[in-house]
């Protein structure tokens, strides 16, 4: 096997010489140290904004409407279905939160049109509102009066008439100044604080000055380290913000619902098994995430669209990782970065989750899930720079079109975040 001009590679462990290929690629530091002149090929849409894929979105309003939706996407080819549990008799906070991040995953910049589906059609519509403030085509349909099938059938032909028209739109070139992009890590060990969040760290260092949207979340996991994260506030404004938020977590989240203590969520057990003994060693590695030159601008509040201009971002986000990427998403963020140590699965369905781990194992036994190979770090045969810049390479890749590992495995995790009991 070769491509191009690699050497085919050997491998001792049967059926991973391709796995051991890739994440090899993907640790070659091909990007320029000075980025500040890359380009990327992205789909520009209605409002300005800059995407990175191009999906058809079937968007069910409530759990009622998932099989009407997922109907559609089976009948109409190249349309993306996104299940989910909830949006009945939610009310309050609880339900603002349930719109702002329905609204925001339709107007997410990777997502070309949308279609709508409901049990009825208030609310419906207010999804589809919301959508349509972005200039992008979305249309919504009601099940009640009509039943599934004849709501399936209008879609259907809806949906299939937007796939055409997605299909015809022209990538431009656009800089790497224009793209947004996430980060939250999982199944974090000791590999994961000494190099692959320390990577994503070295990336912000270089592309948040240059102008790009970054931002990071996890309330709970910067428990211990709080008082850190709060010096890296860009004002004391925006950290007694970012403080009250931590705090609420703890006060009325954690303090008022736990039954011992945080032992069997954070740190997890694999995490533990990793080597991390404490919330606090976990936290230390967090935050290296976010490198040490960038201030936080903002605290959002989950799916939150930033709107202070470019620059780094705090969101009051769980630590799941299907719930937190879900919640980014929301707010508009095109590519995610995800360091592993003891190896995550997770994807999204509109947004590239690109994982990075430093854990030798983990690329040896999970090196399928795995897009940019950062295990030179501690084998000191690469520097944090260098890592930093193959992240970034794997960045312009990725944005250009290069599906990731949890991408073409499939993996589609999307999960809404519920503040408390339905009514």
């Amino acid at each position: 096997m070769s491509l191009g001009n690699i050497v085919e590679m050997k491998s001792p462990f049967p059926g991973t010489a391709t796995d051991q290929l890739t994440t090899k690629i993907s640790s070659t530091t091909r990007a320029s140290k000075d980025s500040k002149n890359a380009k990327f090929w992205g789909w520009r849409r209605e409002n300005g904004r800059v995407g990175v894929r191009n999906h058809v979105l079937i968007l069910p309003l409530d759990d009622l409407s998932n099989a009407a939706c997922e109907a559609v996407a089976n009948n109409i080819k190249g349309t993306l279905a996104i299940p989910h549990s909830y949006g009945r008799l939610q009310f309050g906070e609880d339900l603002e939160l349930h719109f702002r991040t329905l609204i925001g995953t339709g107007s997410n910049p990777n997502v070309a049109a949308v279609v709508v589906i409901g049990i009825e059609e208030g609310w419906t519509s207010r999804v589809v509102d919301g959508i349509a403030k972005t200039g992008k085509p979305v249309v919504g349909f009601g099940i009640e009066t009509h039943g599934d099938i004849a709501t399936i059938a209008k879609a259907s032909y809806q949906a299939k008439r937007f796939v055409q028209w997605a299909t015809e739109l022209r990538r431009e070139e656009c800089s790497m100044s224009e793209l947004w992009v996430s980060t939250k890590c999982g199944e974090s060990d000791t590999t994961t604080g000494l190099s692959s969040c320390p990577t994503v760290g070295n990336m912000y260092d270089k592309l948040i000055p240059q102008g790009i949207y970054g931002v990071f979340g996890e309330t709970s996991e910067i428990t211990g380290a709080e008082h850190l994260c709060k010096e890296r506030a860009a004002s004391p404004e925006i950290a007694d913000k970012w403080y009250k938020m931590w705090k609420a977590y703890q006060d009325d989240v954690i303090e008022a619902h736990k039954t011992d203590d945080l032992s069997d969520s954070q740190p997890t057990k694999g995490n533990i098994a990793g080597g991390l003994s404490s919330i606090e060693e976990k936290a230390l590695g967090n935050l290296e995430k976010i490198g040490h030159k960038s201030k936080f601008i903002d605290a959002l509040q989950p799916a939150e669209a930033p709107a202070k201009g470019p620059g780094l971002y705090y969101m009051d986000t769980s630590s799941a990782a299907a719930e937190c990427i879900t919640l980014m998403a929301a707010a508009g963020y095109v590519i995610h970065t995800f360091p592993t140590g003891q190896g995550n699965v997770i994807g999204n369905p509109i947004v590239p989750v690109i994982k990075i781990s430093g854990n030798p194992k983990t690329v040896r036994t999970m090196g399928e899930h795995i897009d940019v190979d950062v295990t030179g770090v501690l084998r000191r045969d690469m520097t944090l720079d260098q890592a930093g810049d193959a992240l970034i390479d794997m960045i312009s890749r990725t944005a250009n079109g290069r599906l990731t590992a949890s991408e073409s495995l499939g993996h589609r995790e999307f999960v809404l975040t519920k503040l408390y009991r339905s009514a």
